[in-house]
């Protein structure tokens, strides 16, 4: 697709990233300017006609300048600028999106901005832009869409192509079903490599990351697969039987996507089939589908780490607190809790004033020993690298680990609490309770994402909000506990 962009120099046809910032940053600037000039020919004292006349001519204006340049850019660019825009604007510039790109960019952008997007659309508008979809592609918008627009859209397809449809919508999420694609090349293994050139010239075009061929029997049983280095290095007159593939890694519809990802990864693949209980071909899935669960299973779990959902930076207010409010209600619930066991502590906290600067400094070590311990964890869940056999041996050795660590850390903090203090007993006191305070951040950056895991829930969804509640009031108890043993 050619692309143009507001820089002059830039070559044609070359998509880049930075292309779409450059189209943000300009798009952003007609908007201001057109907001501008409403308020001037607004404050101008001029009769009703002739300011409605002016306001008309610099309105298209500004809209025919925010068209030829969003029309010009990819359709992934132009959902980026979408994404990056108010709901007003975001909706004027919807607006101004030519309808051949209708299609591809309600593909591309988010789900919390393809709701607002559908919405802004009549029925028609919506039936052109989905009318040319693939069954995987619309099976991905139908949960968006309004029931009528799905039956209509239904309406003009085939059989075949309403039953991958009807397939696809009934796979779960997360699934390998739900991303995968029908639009594939597949051969018998009978036939010559000639054959199969002559097949392949006679197709438009080869579907999208294309890097082998799948060899099927006559009950679409999948046998092999054919690469297209293998089919362009040997000779026409050799068999497909010959030169195919019998060993390849094939996707069950009900595998998870994520472990997808993970084999893609692993085996450095670019497209792989997917076959049912019977070993029937029934679709595959490409490296592009797999990116995009990487990429959405990455920002889920960076929000999930602070028990946030994705959502709409430009959202209501109103929405933007039903998001956030729980967790902060929970952590502000669990500092209460820190404050009040160090609050049992007051005697002894106002007999040595220099425990209530010290506290802070045990609590905050553990948090962060214990986020490392939970970084590493969640990590390691997500590649499937632990398993029931090995929990325990990891729980042993995050806790070793820590405890070494621990050992260092708090020799220094030791160091640095008699330098304040100048009391011997202050400074050990604050190393024992470093070492408990870490290991007890070890230990729960180690179990609570096995155990939400375990009961089949995100193991990332409000972790550090839990386990700063633990080694923060758990640090606070131990720290003050041990002073009121040893230092009264």
């Amino acid at each position: 697709m050619t692309q143009t962009t507001p820089d002059a120099t830039t070559p044609v046809g070359r998509l880049d990233p930075e292309d779409a910032q450059l189209a943000l940053a300009t798009v952003q600037e007609v908007l201001h300017r057109h907001a501008l000039v409403e308020n001037l020919v607004h404050r101008q004292e001029q009769n009703d006609s002739r300011s409605d006349l002016v306001e008309g001519l610099l309105h298209r204006q500004h809209e025919a300048e925010l068209s030829a340049l969003v029309n010009s850019l990819h359709p992934a660019d132009i959902a980026f600028i979408l994404e990056s825009l108010p709901n007003d604007d975001r909706l004027l510039i919807w607006r101004l999106v030519g309808a051949e790109h209708d299609a591809d960019v309600l593909l591309e952008v988010a789900d919390w901005v393809r709701e607002s997007l559908i919405e802004a659309m009549d029925r028609q508008d919506l039936v052109a832009a989905t009318g040319n979809m693939d069954a995987d592609e619309l099976a991905d918008l139908a949960p968006d869409l309004p029931p009528d627009v799905v039956a209509e859209v239904q309406k003009g397809l085939t059989i075949e192509e309403r039953a991958r449809l009807i397939e696809a919508m009934g796979y779960p999420d997360d699934s390998v079903g739900s991303i995968m694609d029908f639009e594939m090349v597949r051969v018998r293994e009978d036939v010559s490599l000639e054959v199969v050139l002559r097949y392949l010239r006679r197709l438009p075009e080869l579907p999208d990351h294309t890097d082998q061929i799948f060899v099927v029997d006559r009950k679409d049983k999948l046998l092999g697969t054919l690469t297209l280095s293998a089919l362009l290095v040997n000779e026409p007159e050799i068999d497909v039987s010959s030169v195919m593939s019998p060993d390849y890694l094939s996707l069950s519809p009900l595998d998870s996507d994520s472990e997808a990802a993970g084999a893609f990864e692993r085996y450095d693949l670019v497209s792989a089939p997917v076959v049912d209980d019977l070993g029937r071909l029934v679709g595959r899935v490409t490296i592009a589908e797999v990116v995009d669960v990487i990429r959405e299973d990455s920002d889920e779990q960076a929000l999930s780490r602070a028990g946030m959902q994705e959502e709409d930076i430009f959202a209501p207010v109103t929405m933007a607190l039903r998001n956030r409010a729980p967790w902060l209600l929970l952590n502000l619930c669990t500092a209460a809790i820190a404050s009040f066991v160090a609050s049992r502590f007051e005697d002894t906290v106002s007999t040595i004033v220099m425990l209530a600067f010290l506290m802070s400094i045990v609590a905050g070590i553990g948090g962060n020993s214990g986020n490392q311990t939970m970084t590493l964890i969640i990590r390691a869940l997500a590649v499937g690298r632990i398993t029931e056999k090995n929990v325990w041996q990891l729980v042993k050795r995050e806790m070793l680990v820590t405890f070494l660590v621990g050992l260092v850390g708090s020799a220094v903090a030791a160091v640095f609490a008699w330098g304040i203090s100048g009391s011997i007993p202050i400074a050990l006191v604050m190393m024992a309770a470093m070492i408990c305070n870490m290991l007890i951040g070890a230990a729960i950056g180690v179990l609570v994402p096995v155990v939400r895991t375990r009961f089949g829930k995100d193991p990332a969804m409000g972790s550090s909000v839990l386990l700063t509640f633990a080694t923060d009031s758990l640090g606070f108890f131990i720290f003050l506990g041990l002073a009121t043993i040893f230092l009264l």
